[in-house]
């Protein structure tokens, strides 16, 4: 228990709740107890006592907090449960703990063993480089190439050990941030990720927060690609390959292209070419509306980290003045990268390698834990037989 007796452990939780570990979690990642961070030690979560006497005592609502669900699936043709993420209250959660709290401290690593339920031992510093590595072409050619080649060589998943699969996520991870960053020292993803893009060391905690905020979001057709393809039984790195690429021509993959374009036009004169844009579109790249009055959490934690230079501050200014809207998570990844002198895609491939580790999650809770994809297909072409 913290100090202030509002937080308690794994053990005493589950005393007072008197359930199993499994459905302790499950009520973290449906929002119905929060959890943090055990601050002596960033293993181990704590649990609010409120929310656990809330369910002990049988009242409050019965109903679990879900993800919206747009398209076919809210009209009942496919129904996915998952226990990785969750956003509620605005916030996005990763098996029930804040991802902005986390990304103040946790490596990508770190994540990636809490969103695939990982615990010890740990993968990833027995991690090798291969002597074949992936070299040539754009980050995210290179990319595409190490999950292929993994794709072809690793074995389905279909009735394998759940601690092999997460072995096996762990590699292709460390292969994709190799072909990426390039083979070198061991170090921490955002290390040699750092190293591969020639950023300054003190500066390579700015690409961890990023990855890490990055790592995971509420279902989209990403997700869905992954957990369909994980289901059929695919390799790890089939099932992410088929997310990655769904990935690639989302929504937000697509802004964050056009607003990274767009930053390197705005911040040569960030009052002209915010209003100019403005007076054009109504709407400035990168500004919009939000589900809660502060804008987006996790944008927000990235640019109190940032230390804008004044040129890219400027651009966050004189946008918020004109729309009166907070900047969302897109243009966040773009100024972080301007502000490293990333390369030219450097925002996407922000997110795309953030990205891999969520649904390297989804892959394994889904091969794992998940229950069939439950979907139906109508067909709604021309009659059979007809000419």
């Amino acid at each position: 228990m913290d100090a202030e007796g509002r937080w308690i452990g794994r053990n005493e939780a589950l005393t007072r709740l008197g359930v199993k570990a499994q459905t302790l979690y499950a009520y973290v990642s449906r929002g119905r107890i929060a959890a943090r961070p055990d601050p002596t030690d960033p293993r181990r979560s704590l649990y609010a006592v409120e929310d656990i006497s809330r369910l002990s005592s049988g009242t409050g609502p019965d109903d679990l907090v879900l993800a919206p669900v747009q398209g076919a699936a809210a009209r009942g043709e496919a129904s996915i449960l998952s226990s990785v993420g969750i956003t509620a209250g605005g916030r996005l959660f990763y098996r029930g703990l804040d991802a902005v709290q986390l990304s103040q401290t946790a490596t990508l690593e770190d994540v990636a063993r809490r969103l695939w339920d990982l615990r010890d031992p740990n993968p990833f510093p027995g991690l090798k480089p291969r002597v074949d590595a992936v070299i040539g072409g754009s980050a995210r050619a290179r990319l595409y190439a190490a999950l292929g080649r993994r794709a072809q060589e690793d074995a389905p998943s279909t009735g394998r050990e759940a601690a092999d699969l997460r072995h096996e996520a762990a590699s292709v991870l460390n292969e994709a941030i190799d072909a990426v960053a390039g083979p070198g020292p061991r170090l921490h993803f955002h290390q040699r990720l750092a190293r591969g893009w020639k950023v300054l060391e003190r500066d390579a905690p700015l690409i961890r927060r990023a990855l890490v905020l990055s790592a995971d979001q509420d279902l989209d057709p990403a997700i869905l690609a992954t957990r369909a393809a994980a289901g059929g039984g695919a390799p790890m790195a089939g099932a992410a390959m088929a997310g990655i690429t769904t990935l690639a021509g989302s929504a937000l993959a697509l802004e964050v292209t056009s607003v990274s374009a767009w930053v390197f036009e705005a911040r040569r004169d960030p009052a002209g070419s915010v209003r100019r844009r403005f007076e054009a579109e109504g709407t400035v790249p990168g500004f919009g509306p939000s589900d809660g009055a502060e804008g987006d959490p996790r944008a927000a934690a990235l640019l109190r980290a940032a230390d804008l230079p004044t040129d890219l501050a400027a651009v966050v200014h004189q946008g918020e003045a004109t729309t009166g809207h907070r900047p969302g998570f897109a243009l966040a990844l773009a100024l972080v990268a301007r502000r490293l002198d990333l390369p030219r895609e450097g925002a996407s491939d922000l997110l795309m390698i953030g990205r891999l580790t969520g649904l390297l999650a989804h892959a394994l809770d889904q091969a794992i834990d998940g229950s069939p994809i439950r979907a139906r297909l109508r067909y709604v072409g021309p009659e059979p037989g007809a000419n």
